[in-house]
């Protein structure tokens, strides 16, 4: 999301009058303060027909297979170069579920705030959850806020747990992927992750690295909708990068996978903000990305497909399945070379989403 947009979304949302400045922990007793809070906010910028019944839960009406995913996001810094945590949490869930091959309708939403937050903060927050759910065209239908005193909690927490309704054609699955497939990557690698390091270590480049977090349900579903069952299996590689995720699905199917480093899509102020750090990009974490295993045949058209699409037009293919080598990834290195690629072993980078 580009910044005139953000602003531009802040005008048409001016931030309430209130009378305090800070959460307190009054915000989470669920009395007074937290009905100024809660009215004055998340009510009025989220307003839809099944939220404003203001129940326990919500009423849902969803028809055929479903899919459900949640997940939890405390990233620091929480606001960072090409978004913030609460656009990060709403496209973090949409795209899960996506993965499922399913079409995202409603999300929960609950905010773990800790004590002192300015209130500026958290409606830019919830903002770009608006702007975020708008684009995903999704709705926020329940939820729930806390309030932990200072020093018990990192600025704020999220929450977001999501259904969907699984597409028709689709037949997601690890069960599913053949010696031969095709791995498409669906754009440039390690984006999001040193976009969250350059902030944190005050790294200057050229031109600022941005987050690659966006929504890829509307993606999907088109790719989904032509090409059916050729497509084996999706995921996204977020925490532990492109190579653990990889590693991952060779275990759990017994089959192998080659990669080559030629063909990984990386920005080149990413490639270099890497090598600066010595981190390896296959490692680092994305939030805007997805990985498709698809059927040999069709990899080529399905390449095309994707890069006619704005989330998709630095998509590579970027490796195969094969026989040998089961359970292993290998890496062929641009100058020929090959070496076994395994799993990230600890925290490369903390907190990053």
């Amino acid at each position: 999301m580009s910044e005139n947009k953000n602003l531009r979304m802040q005008l048409q949302c001016p931030m309430p009058i209130l009378d305090f400045d800070i959460i307190t922990l009054g915000h989470g007793s669920g009395g007074m303060l937290t009905n100024k809070l809660l009215d004055s906010g998340v009510f009025d910028l989220l307003s839809n027909d099944i939220l404003d019944e203001r129940h326990d839960g919500a009423f849902l009406e969803l028809h055929g297979k479903i899919a459900f995913s949640t997940d939890s996001f405390l990233v620091s810094p929480i606001f960072f170069p090409g978004g913030n945590i609460g656009e990060l949490a709403v496209n973090g869930t949409v795209n899960d579920l996506a993965m499922c091959g399913a079409s995202p309708k409603y999300l929960s939403l609950s905010f773990i705030i800790e004590e002192g937050l300015p209130v500026k903060d958290f409606w830019e927050i919830l903002v770009s959850i608006k702007i975020a759910c708008e684009k995903a065209g999704v709705k926020i239908v329940t939820g729930d806020t806390k309030v932990v005193e200072k020093g018990k909690g990192d600025k704020i927490f999220i929450n977001t747990s999501g259904v969907g309704t699984i597409n028709p054609k689709a037949n997601i699955g690890k069960k599913n992927i053949q010696i031969g497939d095709k791995i498409i990557v669906s754009g440039n690698i390690a984006s999001h992750g040193m976009a969250i390091l350059s902030v944190r270590e005050g790294l200057e480049f050229d031109s600022e690295i941005q987050s690659d977090t966006t929504y890829l349900n509307h993606c999907v579903e088109d790719l989904l909708n032509n090409f059916g069952t050729d497509i084996h299996l999706l995921t996204d590689p977020t925490r532990g990068g492109v190579a653990t995720v990889l590693k991952e699905i060779a275990e759990a199917t017994a089959v192998g996978i080659e990669i080559y480093q030629k063909n990984l899509p990386i920005d080149d102020q990413v490639a270099s903000a890497c090598e600066l750090l010595g981190l390896d990009s296959l490692y680092v974490a994305n939030e805007g990305l997805f990985i498709a295993f698809v059927s040999e045949e069709k990899a080529a058209v399905i390449l095309e497909k994707l890069r006619q699409d704005t989330k998709g037009r630095n998509a590579k293919i970027i490796g195969t399945v094969v026989a040998n080598h089961p359970k292993q990834v290998v890496l062929e290195s641009a100058i020929g070379g090959k070496r076994v690629i395994s799993m990230l072993p600890g925290e490369q980078l903390p907190r990053i989403c």
